[in-house]
């Protein structure tokens, strides 16, 4: 079986956060997994939309959930849901004790408020 050009399943993720929020103290609603280079990054509902800007900046195309529990797949290029997908290297989430949105400490009070 060959893998879909954009998925590298042997490459582990950048980190337990959306790196690009750490390095300017901001927050995140959910997280989202590069497929081909593992870097995380924050979902288009976060104020920053790190992996949407990533996909753009690299043309890496495919993002996987980096939340408990789900498994989903999206292509930028298709604009298509894929339920599965290949099994990519651990941890296939964030740590479960991390707060969503997170991270702990740097969420505003009114969080709900600024998601589109």
């Amino acid at each position: 079986m060959s893998l879909p050009a954009g998925i590298d399943p042997s490459v582990p993720p950048s980190g337990p956060g959306c790196g690009d929020c750490d390095a300017v103290g901001g927050w995140w609603f959910h997280l989202r997994r590069c497929a081909q280079c593992g870097h995380i990054g924050c979902c288009d509902d976060s104020p920053a939309k790190h992996a949407t800007a990533h996909a753009k900046s690299t043309g890496h195309p495919i993002i996987r959930s980096f939340e408990p529990g789900e498994a989903w797949f999206w292509n930028f290029d298709t604009s298509e849901l894929y339920e599965s997908g290949p099994d990519l290297a651990p941890p296939l989430s964030h740590p479960e004790d991390q707060p969503t949105p997170g991270p702990a400490g740097r969420v505003p009070a009114n969080w709900a408020s600024t998601l589109g």
